[in-house]
């Protein structure tokens, strides 16, 4: 099994809409693409120096189902969206 973990920063503009609308739309991943097994979407609400905005970890069977969300068109559409209202984002992935 493969964990997906991504830490986005949101930029201030518009934040607590950008944050409920990459929320939605990372979620609604799950009806679109096979070969994501799971997903949770959390909103940090300590909001620390250190805090990241949204989490999201997802899990797959396998690398290649990594590799196919990743390139996923669906996919893409979302990924294109952060990067416009977002400053920062990091990514973890492993196997358990």
């Amino acid at each position: 099994m493969i964990v997906h973990i991504v830490m986005l920063s949101f930029k201030e503009k518009d934040k607590v809409k950008n944050l409920k609308k990459i929320k939605e739309s990372l979620e609604s991943l799950t009806q679109k693409i096979g070969t994501l097994k799971s997903m949770e979407v959390g909103l940090d609400f300590m909001q620390s120096e250190r805090s990241f905005d949204l989490v999201l970890s997802s899990k797959f069977d396998d690398k290649e189902g990594l590799s196919n969300y990743a390139s996923h068109p669906a996919h893409l559409e979302v990924v294109a969206i952060i990067k416009e209202v977002t400053d920062g984002v990091k990514v973890v992935d492993y196997e358990i």
